[in-house]
């Protein structure tokens, strides 16, 4: 898909997050003429996220590059196979298969933030010491900060599946791989962006490459930009 045009950026967050964890990346690519929007879903319900994400695709111009972080991977996976959407660019993301879920993908390589949570109802919170598992990069002030504004997923969200096709087998793709990640575990990270063909960036930081790198963010949005209005396929 080949554009004259700048293509909109569609940001989707992950668990304990919503679209404001992308707020050190937007005015960067705002300020390069970008329609920019952050999805916010309820992470009640995986289809009611991806029925999100494309809702917010009728927010902004086509064509589109959806940006996912974490468990915001499986929902670009899961949105992205829509005709506005032109490429995918994955931070430190889990990207389901068809029949697979987010959990089965992540128990294959355990991580110690699932030893930092607990379930009260019927949401899963991280404890308060949890965070330098999930953002260990970050000054004490700012992971003080992320706790204090976590947002708590349904207990069952990361088992849902709903998948009867995946974006990433059709859609040029960019993985940023977390070097340091102690939540979406690095060997993880490399066979999701090696099983979707992506090109692939790698970075030492913790799960929040956004927020701790967000310079590397932009970059790899930009070179997304780029390929796409060039009709390229990586």
């Amino acid at each position: 898909m080949a554009t004259t045009s700048k293509p909109s950026i569609v940001f989707c967050h992950g668990l304990w997050a919503d679209g404001s964890c992308f707020s050190k990346v937007i005015p960067a690519l705002q300020a390069d003429g970008h329609e920019v929007i952050a999805v916010q879903y309820g992470l009640n319900s995986y289809a009611d996220d991806v029925a999100t994400v494309k809702r917010t695709l009728g927010r902004v111009s086509s064509p589109a590059i959806l940006v996912g972080h974490s468990y915001g991977g499986a929902t670009i996976t899961g949105a992205g196979t829509d005709e506005r959407v032109a490429g995918l660019v994955y931070i430190a993301a889990v990207a389901p298969d068809v029949h697979e879920t987010v959990q089965s993908e992540l128990n294959k390589y355990p991580t110690e933030i699932f030893s930092q949570i607990e379930v009260a109802g019927g949401r899963v919170w991280i404890k308060p010491e949890g965070t330098k598992y999930f953002a260990g990069d970050l000054s004490e002030q700012e992971q003080k900060l992320v706790w204090a504004t976590h947002y708590p997923p349904a207990s069952d969200l990361l088992e849902q599946q709903d998948l009867d096709q995946v974006a990433w087998r059709s859609k040029p793709s960019w993985f940023i791989l977390a070097q340091k990640d102690q939540t979406v575990h690095p060997d993880l990270q490399h066979f999701l962006a090696k099983r979707m063909n992506a090109t692939v960036v790698e970075t030492n930081s913790s799960h929040v490459i956004m927020l701790s790198q967000p310079a590397v963010v932009i970059d790899v949005i930009r070179k997304a930009v780029a390929a796409v209005q060039k009709g390229q396929s990586k």
